[in-house]
């Protein structure tokens, strides 16, 4: 019997077995902390732990990762120093009234980062966390407040600009040249998903990889923006990538749908068939005469019209593919095609991020009325750094999990530090020996970065570990006052994570139906966008909804698991919508006038209540008006006019369908 392979833990694995991408990376943090810091002793910098803690911050393994969190690190810096001396220049002298405007601050910029996604939401994020390092030590001197913000600022911009020079000259990994391989990645996991909705096998497992990929890539098309000229025209060829992959989905599942209305579907299956093996395969040598040999059974007599309907889609899966195809090589040759849509959309819960907001609120003033009750002297820094961790973890998904694992970094670092700030440090004597006693600690801890399981905990030991140390050059050597600023952070950061824990804003049904509602929303919104920006605005919110319902379902018993299928469908809804719009994008005339009334009457379908069983027939008039006005010679040219009548048969028949699950209006999906 096989034996299964023995596989160290991450921890060992990153330390003892790190890869040459990780050495370099912790390399590069050492050299640039270094540089940083020896940088903030020169200039005599108030506290200079702040410009070595910034680089291990911003430290990301790509340059453009870097420039982009560099950057917007900057601004929210700059926002948070304003804030700061805002209020304690208005509320200064009024203890209670400040601690109240400053859980309004952060619950406003905790809501401004769950609502907002990359790096303007991480300027949500540092607008908070500096205003909690600036403005609530300032306190106890009110008078010096305008000091201590000039101060920070200077030392987090020195660690940035350490941290943005040795990312683009060291060893430098640029965004862009690896967007090609994510982009090929994506696109093949589009063509996967493709051919599952073709032949109806596995549907939501390709599915969600294809948008999980599309969101990922998005995500990295923004870090390139900061790269320069070819990676901006990477980036804009990534958004006609992201828009080619959303046709062809819809493309697909517009097949499948078509398939589901044919009584006899023996013509259609063998070229169902060949089409979803051939998008299935690494290489499409066979694509063109594939192609041709569709277009050419296009004209078979013995085909009916729904089953002719079914191939002319089929061939607009193909088409989808030839065009993708172009797309993806112009991402490799770093060329901008034509037609680039503008950036993709993604859902916003406005209640749900008023509520985590709300949440960091109640978390802070909980710290702030244990440092109140308790005169503790120490306390003033524990509600300190709970606005920091609140500012780092409030507006994520699972606020308490990342803050207990931010918690055990701290933890960790408390001991080492204290090895090394009275044990090591007291004997040394200079810049040398202060390097390589921070170093070692932080060199292990850089090499675990790079681990998706161990970040937050390697990250916070690192901030943890300088500030606890508190490099400077007049240091002094007080275990009391260590001690108790090591309790002050644990007592803090452990408050935050039992409010975490103990008040969830975990998905109900609610929840459901403020997503029920903004697509409903969305869908009315797409009759009457603009075409050439509707598919990416369109796609990329419903494929966030889709990627969360995904999540959230499998959370729940199998009974009420329907969510899902319901966004499906508002899907399959906006998609034939796109396409009918797109068929009729050149009507004139009576067609026209059919075409806008049968638009209008679905967004007021939409409005009126949406999907529900007294909403069935809502659809019937207006797609037997338009369907008669497609009848008349020369409205259109012939496969638009097809096309445009499939895509009103489906219309017609995914909202009949919808509307026969029930009323989704009480009770949202």
């Amino acid at each position: 019997m096989k034996l299964p392979a023995f596989q160290l833990p991450d921890f060992w694995q990153a330390t003892l077995a790190p890869s040459r991408t990780d050495l370099l990376f912790a390399l590069r943090n050492m050299i640039a902390g270094g540089v940083a810091l020896y940088l903030a002793f020169c200039f005599d910098l108030q506290q200079p732990q702040w410009a070595l803690t910034t680089v291990f911050i911003v430290g990301q393994s790509t340059s453009g990762m870097v420039l982009a969190k560099g950057a917007y690190r900057l601004l929210g810096t700059f926002v948070g120093a304003v804030a700061s001396i805002a209020m304690i220049g208005i509320f200064g002298q009024a203890p209670l009234l400040f601690l109240l405007c400053m859980a309004l601050w952060l619950a406003f910029c905790t809501t401004g980062a769950s609502l907002l996604r990359n790096h303007a939401s991480y300027g949500f994020v540092l607008a908070g966390y500096t205003t909690a390092i600036i403005a609530l030590p300032a306190t106890a001197a009110p008078l010096g407040v305008f000091d201590e913000a000039v101060a920070r600022c200077q030392e987090i911009s020195q660690g940035i600009l350490c941290a943005t020079i040795a990312s683009t000259i060291l060893w430098p990994r640029r965004v862009e040249q690896t967007l090609a391989v994510q982009g090929r990645g994506a696109w093949q996991a589009g063509m996967r998903a493709a051919a599952s909705e073709l032949l109806g096998a596995d549907q939501r497992k390709g599915l969600l990889e294809a948008l999980g990929r599309l969101v990922a890539v998005d995500a990295q098309r923004d870090h390139a923006w900061f790269e320069g000229p070819k990676g901006r025209r990477r980036s804009q060829a990534l958004r006609v990538l992201s828009r080619d992959l959303l046709g062809l989905l819809r493309a697909a599942r517009g097949v499948a749908r078509q398939r589901m209305m044919l009584p006899d579907t023996t013509l259609i299956a063998p070229w169902v068939d060949e089409v979803a093996a051939t998008l299935q395969q690494e290489r499409h040598e066979a694509l063109p005469e594939l192609s041709r040999r569709l277009m050419l059974a296009l004209d078979d007599p013995d085909l009916s019209p729904e089953a002719h309907f079914c191939l002319m889609q089929l061939a607009q899966v193909l088409r989808w593919v030839n065009l993708g195809e172009l797309t993806l090589a112009a991402v490799e040759a770093g060329r901008v095609p034509p037609g680039a849509p503008g950036a993709m959309s993604w859902h916003r819960d406005i209640e749900q991020g008023v509520l985590g907001g709300l949440r960091s609120a109640l978390a802070f003033l909980a710290v702030a009325a244990f440092w109140v009750f308790t005169a503790w002297p120490s306390g003033l820094g524990a509600v300190s750094i709970s606005g920091v961790v609140l500012s780092l973890f409030a507006a994520r998904e699972n606020p308490s999990a990342a803050s207990l694992n931010f918690l055990k970094g701290i933890a960790l670092s408390i001991p080492v530090a204290g090895v090394v700030r009275f044990a090591l440090l007291p004997g040394f004597d200079g810049f040398p020996l202060l390097c390589l006693a921070l170093g070692v600690p932080l060199f292990f801890a850089s090499l675990c970065m790079s681990r998706v399981k161990l970040a937050a905990t390697a990250s916070a030991f690192c901030i943890f570990f300088v500030n606890n140390i508190g490099p400077s050059n007049l240091m002094t050597y007080d275990i009391a006052a260590f001690l108790n600023k090591a309790i002050a952070t644990l007592v803090g950061v452990g408050i935050a994570v039992v409010v975490f824990r103990l008040i969830q804003l975990n998905p109900g049904e609610h929840h459901y139906r403020r997503m029920f509602k903004a697509s409903l929303f969305d869908l009315a919104q797409l009759t009457s966008r603009p075409l050439e920006q509707a598919e990416s605005w369109f796609g990329g919110r419903m494929a966030d909804r889709l990627i969360r319902l995904s999540r959230y379902s499998e959370a729940l018993p199998a009974d009420r698991r329907h969510h899902w299928d319901n966004g499906l469908l508002g899907l399959d809804l906006g998609d034939e919508l796109l396409e009918l719009r797109a068929s009729l994008s050149n009507s004139q005339g009576l067609l026209a006038i059919e075409r806008d009334g049968y638009l209008r009457q679905l967004a007021a379908a939409l409005k009126r209540g949406g999907p529900s069983k007294p909403n069935a027939s809502l659809l019937d008039a207006p797609s037997a008006a338009l369907l008669e006005a497609l009848e008349q010679p020369l409205s259109l040219a012939e496969q638009d006019r097809e096309m445009a009548r499939a895509a009103v048969l489906q219309l017609r028949f995914t909202w009949q369908k919808w509307c026969q699950r029930g009323s989704y209006s009480t009770t949202g999906f």
